[in-house]
């Protein structure tokens, strides 16, 4: 069992969560943690540098002095990445960055980064979040209250809520997500994770292995029986 901090009408308390779905100290490699966030960046990267490469400097193509007996060397147009206002050799052109890993590495990157904040001490429970308007200050007050004020990961069970969303969305580096939504990336990203009533649950069931297929091959090694 882990303990984390929790939040309820003003009061700070403390409250246990089973982590044995997280599988501290099992098949917990980082390196696919590493990989998933490596991931994420790269297909953030929008690609649309460019370069102008000799094809594509304004210039004339004639050859700038004869090929011998000039003394020089043997140059072709003005335009080649030697001279000043010529092409850029080797230059970056507009390319797309973005690649996908297979769903199980996500999903285990996923598994690692929320065990990884359970085990820091880096999960708090804020009980019965709702709020009558959008209130900055009041969001504010809980997050602080849960020492997450800094850096915060919001996650709710389902769809946030309106008031909830309007309420952190102004500060810095707090975002607030469904639980259905969110990637190792932004659990690494966000120092703290708040979780609202019922996202570790939400969790545990996006987090887990079971396979649906598996009750119908079990079904038929019985009927072989």
């Amino acid at each position: 069992m882990a303990t984390i901090k929790t939040f309820s009408g003003g009061t700070v308390g403390e409250s246990q969560v089973d982590d044995a779905t997280f599988n501290f100290g099992e098949r917990m490699n980082p390196v696919v943690l590493r990989d998933a966030v490596i991931m994420y960046e790269a297909n953030k990267r929008q690609g649309t540098v460019n370069t102008l490469s000799r094809r594509f400097v304004s210039g004339s193509g004639k050859k700038i002095s004869k090929q011998k007996h000039t003394g020089n060397a043997r140059h072709g147009d003005r335009k080649a990445p030697l001279f000043r206002g010529g092409g850029v050799a080797h230059g970056p052109h507009p390319r797309d960055h973005s690649y996908a890993m297979p769903r199980k590495s996500l999903k285990r990157a996923l598994q690692i980064a929320l065990a990884g904040k359970l085990r820091d001490g880096q999960v708090s429970h804020w009980q019965g979040a709702s709020l009558a308007s959008p209130s900055t200050k009041e969001a504010v007050n809980a997050l602080t209250a849960l020492e997450a004020a800094g850096s915060a990961l919001v996650v709710s069970a389902g769809p946030v809520d309106t008031n909830i969303r309007l309420s952190v969305r102004n500060l810095k580096r707090v975002r607030a997500l469904p639980a259905a939504e969110i990637s190792a990336y932004d659990v690494v990203f966000h120092r703290n994770l708040v979780l609202l009533d019922g996202a570790m649950d939400a969790l545990v069931e996006r987090i887990s292995y079971a396979d649906s297929k598996q009750p119908a091959a079990a079904a038929a090694s019985e009927g072989d029986e």
